[in-house]
């Protein structure tokens, strides 16, 4: 492949928290990442792979079908990506019917071609620790996150057993070098 701009869509579970009052929702700041390393796995039936960084680190890239040169990325490969995550979250109020949804449809920046998948997924809260500032989470299939809380008055807000929505948008840009 020649180095070049592809532009592909991923799913990252990166969730700055700050939760919402009541059932109103809340768009969070966007958090842009930068990682650079070489591809070390992939799996095309799977549509996923495993990036390595200088420092060790691997990092997990769920590619969707609406990415079309997917196929043309080789293991060894030395790329530079960038995430920008968009959250929204919204405490659910009780009763409410659970959602996980994934609408693969959704276009941004049509002129470039990046399609960006937008997932909408319920979890309970499982864990709150004032002392480390942190909340923990789980949702379907076993999904399970932690985070660190931005905002302290969030835990006068929410209770272990509690379910938020946390809608999400990640696009991902991959320059390989």
């Amino acid at each position: 492949m020649k180095p070049g701009m592809t532009i592909l869509t991923a799913l990252a579970f990166v969730l700055p928290l700050t939760l919402p009052s009541s059932a109103q929702v809340r768009q969070l700041p966007t958090q842009t990442r930068t990682i650079s390393g070489t591809i070390e796995t992939i799996d095309q039936a799977k549509r996923a792979m495993n990036i390595k960084t200088a420092d060790g680190e691997f990092v997990a890239v769920n590619v969707p079908q609406t990415v079309t040169r997917f196929d043309q990325l080789r293991v060894g490969n030395h790329i530079r990506a960038t995430y920008n995550n968009n959250v929204m979250a919204r405490l659910k109020p009780p009763g409410e019917a659970d959602v996980d949804t994934v609408d693969s449809n959704y276009a941004k920046g049509t002129t470039s071609g990046t399609r960006v998948m937008v997932r909408t997924m319920t979890a309970t809260i499982t864990a709150l620790d004032k002392n480390t500032s942190s909340i923990s989470f789980e949702g379907v299939n076993g999904w399970k996150y932690s985070r660190r809380v931005v905002d302290p008055t969030v835990f006068d807000q929410v209770k272990v057993g509690d379910k938020v929505d946390i809608t999400w948008s990640t696009d991902l840009s991959v320059l390989v070098e």
